[in-house]
């Protein structure tokens, strides 16, 4: 994950996320405790509120933001429904291996790296998919697409969107934009360990649902029981162990951010990666993602044809503290993306890169 503090939870002054750290080390719960279940109904509250969501079946899932989309597809999908994936990214690829593995006539709607998913494309490939599925915050581009928009059209079909870098940093309004499904990950502007996948699902596509998925484990069926009457059910049964240090952290967590405002969050961030973007700008280095859809808590960047990537990211993470990742696949060595999400979006961060990157690239 590209961030500019390296130290994300670690122990000291460094640390960015004392809520979440500390929560993270307090006595362990059971899982059953009536304790740990006020938290987990807690956190499921207000992960609605994050999300933008009145959605009874809003919970944690155990799992990374990778089972978050196994779990939105494999509930969500029947074999040889028509799904519908803008793919403008490698999350939106996998999206699609996620999708035609569940069996549905996977119809792929691909846009170059670094440009935004246009709506109406989307919309012109099928004219009846029984799902359209969408990346927020394209994570390996730092591309953000319009979700709103293609909310407006979608007609009879369910949208699905990954919110895993989006939740907790930029607007996020599931209920607003028509999203059916939404999955995200509590590591990017969240500010938690990877670990849980926060998910929700609206009436519709509840109506629609898989009633046997070909996972157990992420049948949510079984997992309403689990979070019980978070999850609009009558009683809560055993399903599976919680990671109760995980849903503790997350609890603390989403308690700071809701604190602070959502809307304070997101001009935070907004900020910052305006700040970060034009000082880039200043140090001649071209940005990746398409001006207007750029994101302002993964910012990508050209890398100088002169440079050599791997010792730049090297030397800033050794001399600095400072870890910026890399791209992936034909991108790899050509694409930073530099992460001003959660604690680290904030000016202080911003000037720490920029002067790190001024100094290693002699600029």
């Amino acid at each position: 994950m590209p961030v500019v503090d390296r130290h994300l939870f670690g122990p000291g002054p460094s640390n960015p996320y004392p809520e979440a750290t500390a929560a993270l080390g307090l006595p362990l719960l059971g899982h059953l405790d009536p304790e740990f279940l006020r938290i987990l109904d807690e956190t499921c509250d207000r992960l609605r509120t994050v999300f933008g969501t009145a959605n009874a079946r809003t919970l944690p899932l155990s799992g990374t933001g990778s089972a978050g989309m196994e779990a939105a597809f494999v509930n969500a999908v029947h074999p040889g429904d028509v799904v519908v994936v803008a793919a403008n990214g490698l999350f939106g690829e996998r999206m699609i291996d996620v999708a035609d593995r569940c069996g549905a006539e996977v119809v792929p709607v691909r846009f170059p790296w670094g440009t935004p998913v246009q709506p109406e494309a989307v919309l012109a490939a099928h004219p009846s998919p029984a799902l359209i599925a969408v990346v927020h915050a394209e994570t390996s581009t730092g591309v953000r697409n319009d979700v709103a928009a293609l909310g407006a059209v979608k007609g009879d079909a369910l949208l699905l969107a990954d919110c895993v870098t989006s939740i907790g940093g930029i607007e996020v309004a599931v209920d607003e934009w028509g999203v059916d499904i939404a999955y995200a990950g509590t590591q990017k502007c969240l500010g938690v360990a990877p670990g849980l996948a926060p998910f929700t699902i609206g009436e519709r596509a509840w109506g629609r649902r898989v009633l046997r998925p070909r996972s157990w484990y992420l049948d949510l069926n079984l997992l309403g029981g689990y979070v019980g009457a978070a999850a609009g059910t009558s009683g809560r049964t055993y399903h599976h162990t919680a990671p109760v240090a995980m849903v503790a952290s997350l609890h603390a967590s989403l308690g700071r951010i809701i604190a602070e405002g959502l809307d304070v969050v997101a001009a935070r961030h907004h900020e910052a990666g305006r700040a970060l973007q034009d000082g880039l700008a200043e140090l001649g280095l071209e940005l990746f993602a398409a001006e207007g859809h750029r994101l302002p808590d993964l910012t990508t960047v050209v890398v100088p044809a002169d440079v050599d990537s791997a010792t730049v990211r090297r030397t800033l993470l050794q001399r600095y503290g400072i870890e910026i990742g890399g791209s992936v696949g034909e991108y790899a060595d050509r694409v930073w993306r530099i992460g001003l999400m959660g604690h680290n979006a904030r000016p202080d961060a911003v000037a720490l890169v920029l002067g790190a990157l001024r100094e290693v690239l002699k600029r």
